[in-house]
């Protein structure tokens, strides 16, 4: 929970985090991303996001409303811990 309030802590506007979405559409991982701009997606993490069928998405707006970091994972504490990151560059 720390870690979360941290992220919140650093956004100026909003933080949304979805867990396993595809599921409400009965869509595979796969199926799910390829509606989503998931060029920088390193490929072992997606590889496990499928085998574990976990797809967790964190877009985090640090600045404005208009500009946004997403990251995509399959273990929520990880993926909060990169978005941390991602701001504080």
């Amino acid at each position: 929970m720390e870690k979360l309030i941290e992220l919140i802590g650093k956004s100026k506007c909003g933080v949304c985090i979805e867990i396993n979405e595809h599921k409400n559409y009965y869509e595979t991982i796969e199926q799910h991303l390829a509606s989503y701009d998931v060029n920088g997606l390193n490929s072992e993490i997606f590889v496990k996001m499928v085998e574990l069928d976990s797809c967790i998405r964190i877009q985090v707006y640090p600045e404005t409303p208009i500009g946004f970091i997403t990251i995509y994972h399959y273990d929520l504490e990880q993926a909060i811990n990169l978005a941390i990151e991602e701001i504080k560059k």
